[in-house]
């Protein structure tokens, strides 16, 4: 009960702030904000941002039961597998120019400067990689295994092209603290591509099959393939983006475009750390669903798929912890620069730390818990892969833990530690899953990534010990996420049915890790509720 009082007092005061400013567009006045406890200044902007993230996200999330009805988990799988390389292009893209952006706004005294040489060079830099992509999608496309859909590589370069030149002015209104333009045009943006998938993936076959005379339906079978689903999901998305581009025009549009070289070296100097950071974690992410096609025994392609598929499926089931790390994150990044100035910096990235262990924790219980519910979202030829579910919720705990972390090396200019920590996570990823999943299928994709990510939060813990000491509470974090493993072992040792008397039982074991965690921070919780 305390922690959603804390919670509708963080998102109140942030509206508050909104109502009562005199900005254009929701905009928060940075008088008012510097008001605010950074704790509750944190936790409203993660709300906010979380407007976009959290119900954008679940209202894809939707699809997936769509997806894993319509698609059989063979053709899911292709759609598991062209994500997955994309997460690894998207970050060579972008290349670590978001944070960098945070960190010279921060420190150069001409921020339009900045923001104009980033929003150049990526644009540069996208546009480079698009002519590329078309100048060789047969080749792309015969490399993988997609000869007959040429189409998909043309989809792609395109949508990668133009969210890579979106993200600097994304990272520009997270920077100037505007969270409520930023949810609004993400919304439109999903809103649309949900949209164009019912349209494309219900609607159409569905007047095809039952209203084939009617005229609406003839010219929808004029350009309407309802063997090529996947490639629809694909336009959806490109559609999408197209119109997000559009929308953010103003962003884009300068009074002067500046593009400074010194700066821009010094940028580049300062990312390209990040980006080796990103592109091993987007290795961590992603390279599991890549490798299981290659390494996965079977006596067809299609057979491998679809084993790729339901895998792809149990890994959207963990969406619950995936959409609050990277809610977090749109949060985080400003305000953790934001704070370093301050006196009492160091304590409030440990009180962070330990809150978001604390609701990451719940989280993973109430997704393990009542996970016979949670898995009905995905079709029945998807649920075989639900006991990777657990494991991959703990590592993404563990990976937003490491989140929590990585601010030492990018306060302290030592990005090197970075590189070197998501280095160590790919090499693990690639290691493990080419050691397990010959024998263990795609568990040995979940435990891979489970394992890169403890090793890279540990390894960031005790060297950030030495660089960038902060007093984290190791006891309190590690024994809130002991209680929570302990608590899901001992359900699942139960060995309760499906029904009612589990589901009470496991409240009553969700109850009690909630009123232990309210006990232990009683003081804690109502020092923030008392704090304006």
């Amino acid at each position: 009960m305390i922690i959603g009082i804390c919670l509708i007092k963080f998102i109140k005061s942030q509206f508050r702030l909104t109502i009562s400013s005199q900005y254009e567009f929701g905009y928060f006045c940075p008088s008012n904000c510097l008001l605010l406890n950074p704790l509750k200044r944190l936790a409203g902007q993660t709300a906010i941002y979380g407007l976009s993230s959290i119900i954008g996200r679940l209202l894809n999330y939707l699809l997936v039961p769509l997806y894993t009805r319509v698609l059989i988990p063979s053709e899911y799988g292709i759609y598991t597998e062209m994500f997955a390389w994309v997460s690894i292009i998207w970050v060579v893209l972008t290349y670590g120019m978001e944070t960098t952006f945070f960190r010279f706004s921060e420190t150069e005294k001409d921020g339009e400067r900045v923001y104009s040489t980033s929003l150049i060079s990526l644009f540069a830099t996208s546009v480079l990689f698009l002519f590329l992509m078309l100048g060789f999608k047969g080749s792309i496309a015969d490399g993988l295994g997609y000869a007959d859909r040429t189409h998909y590589i043309v989809y792609f370069a395109f949508i990668l092209s133009i969210d890579a030149i979106t993200a600097i002015p994304f990272a520009r209104l997270r920077q100037q603290n505007r969270p409520l333009r930023f949810a609004i045009i993400k919304l439109i943006n999903i809103g649309i591509n949900i949209g164009l998938n019912l349209f494309f993936i219900l609607l159409c076959p569905y007047l095809l099959a039952n209203y084939p005379d009617a005229q609406i339906t003839k010219l929808i079978a004029g350009f309407f393939n309802p063997a090529d689903l996947v490639g629809y999901i694909f336009i959806s998305l490109l559609v999408s983006s197209i119109i997000t581009l559009i929308l953010l025009l103003p962003d884009l549009s300068l009074k002067q475009y500046i593009f400074d070289t010194k700066i821009l070296k010094r940028m580049l100097a300062y990312t390209w750390p990040l980006m080796i950071v990103a592109i091993a974690g987007s290795i961590n992410l992603s390279m599991d669903k890549i490798l299981l096609k290659m390494l996965l025994p079977g006596n067809s392609e299609a057979e491998v798929m679809s084993q790729v598929g339901i895998y792809g499926a149990c890994y959207k089931v963990s969406i619950i912890m995936t959409l609050f790390v990277q809610t977090f994150r749109y949060a985080a990044d400003p305000f953790f620069f934001g704070e370093a100035k301050k006196s009492d910096s160091r304590q409030i990235y440990a009180d962070v730390l330990k809150y978001f262990t604390i609701v990451s924790s719940i989280l993973f219980l109430v997704t393990t818990l009542y996970l016979d519910v949670v898995i009905q979202f995905i079709g029945v030829n998807y649920r075989d892969g639900r006991n990777v579910v657990p494991i991959l919720l703990m590592g993404n705990l563990f990976l937003g833990i490491f989140y929590n972390l990585s601010f030492w090396y990018k306060l302290t200019n030592r990005t090197i530690f970075g590189a070197l920590f998501s280095v160590i996570g790919a090499a693990i990823t690639i290691v493990l899953n080419i050691v397990l999943i010959p024998e263990t299928g795609y568990y040995g994709s979940a435990w891979a990534s489970f394992s890169a990510y403890f090793v890279m939060t540990v390894l960031s813990y005790y060297l950030g010990r030495k660089y960038f000491p902060v007093p984290y509470q190791l006891i309190k974090i590690l024994f809130y996420l002991g209680l929570a493993v302990f608590v899901f072992f001992i359900s699942i040792n139960l060995g309760l049915d499906p029904g009612l008397l589990k589901y009470l039982v496991n409240t009553f074991l969700l109850l009690a890790y909630s009123t232990i965690v309210v006990i232990v921070e009683k003081q804690n919780f109502h020092a923030m509720i008392r704090k304006d």
